[in-house]
């Protein structure tokens, strides 16, 4: 079977790092006989600068009807101060295919990686389930006196039953398809009573259906100490839109930094989906050849696996583990190479291994 890949590159580092996840689609592809089709989109800033163009939506049903996945590259330019093209791209796929499942694993590669002493590879190794469709970032609300020092500005939280029920539950349909024993659920239902009680009773739920799995309930604000204090508690945590995109920051902290940080968007049950690395577009250093190739070869494991291709997950990240040991990678993560050539050192590692 083969699979159409939209492949969009995005803006600043976005276009570098998609260039070299590309490079790694074709070279999978062609040595293991994946028949994977990459389709290059000319969408983000320099398109909308250019003629206004966002995601034009005989595209965006193109996509719906031919594609098996999507490879977004960061998007955001100062040039676009509305961020209209990154709004129209980004939650465009998130809102149009119901990808109501952010993924983020939290993997520490190599010793040096970590921030905490004590921990690192073996011990730094969990996933985030994040609510991606709801909560705070619908952007429901308003501005009343805008300007004024009576300016009112209010952003509504919203959580519907049937979203939070399925993101608790995909989070524990991982934990039983992937041998996890924990699921940690983060609210803030001592302050937000309203919402977040139905996060709480939700998730005590569902958990009754997983008897298996131990169900563990943390404010968030704790669950972050635990990220730090001890991460090896932590097999997978679900949470909502708000507090999954801060808490993903901070494990990308503890497995090197965004540079490492590889993401997807799902339907669980559904093919299409979309995946990114989520290091953002970086334009400071975008022409500079030092953005780090590695979160988006992470990224694209995360859609191999997806896709069913099984074992090349893990096969990119040993590759990149050992480039990290050998330092064949970018500074960031100690290492001294560039954009290109850090790709070019995980690419011979890799062919020789691919044969």
């Amino acid at each position: 079977m083969s699979h159409r890949i939209a492949v969009i590159p995005g803006d600043g580092i976005g276009v570098e790092v998609v260039r070299e996840a590309s490079r790694l689609l074709t070279t999978l592809s062609e040595k293991r006989g994946l028949g994977l089709d990459l389709w290059q989109l000319d969408l983000g800033a320099e398109r909308f600068l250019r003629d206004g163009t966002t995601m034009p939506p005989a595209v965006f049903e193109e996509i719906r009807a031919t594609c098996s996945a999507v490879l977004l590259g960061a998007v955001g330019d100062p040039r676009v101060p509305s961020n209209q093209h990154a709004i129209d791209i980004l939650f465009g796929f998130r809102f149009g295919l119901e990808l109501y499942a952010n993924i983020r694993p939290v993997r520490c590669l190599g010793e040096r990686l970590s921030p905490l002493k004590h921990y690192g590879p073996g011990n730094i190794d969990f996933v985030v389930f994040r609510e991606n469709t709801e909560g705070l970032y619908v952007n429901v609300g308003g501005q009343v006196r805008r300007g004024t020092v009576d300016e009112i500005a209010i952003n509504e939280d919203i959580n519907t039953r049937k979203g939070v029920e399925r993101i608790i539950r995909a989070a524990f349909e991982y934990a039983k398809s992937h041998g996890r024993t924990k699921v940690h659920m983060a609210d803030k239902s001592n302050a937000m009573r309203h919402a977040h009680e139905l996060w709480l009773r939700v998730f005590r739920e569902v958990a009754k259906e997983y008897p298996g799995i131990e169900a563990v309930h943390a404010y968030v604000d704790a669950l972050a100490m635990f990220m730090v204090q001890d991460p090896s508690q932590l097999q997978v945590i679900v949470t909502c839109n708000l507090f999954g995109d801060i808490l993903t920051d901070l494990g990308a902290a503890l497995q090197g930094g965004l540079g490492m940080a590889g993401s997807a968007n799902v339907h669980p049950g559904h093919t299409l989906a979309l995946f990114e690395p989520v290091h953002g577009s970086a334009p400071p250093l975008a022409g500079k050849d030092v953005a780090n190739p590695f979160a988006s070869f992470l990224t694209v494991g995360l859609m191999m696996s997806h896709l069913g291709f099984e074992g090349l997950e893990a096969l990119i990240e040993g590759t990149i583990r050992e480039c990290i040991e050998a330092r064949e990678c970018t500074r960031d993560v100690g290492g001294t190479l560039g954009t290109r050539a850090t790709s070019e050192a995980f690419h011979t590692r890799l062919l020789a291994k691919l044969g």
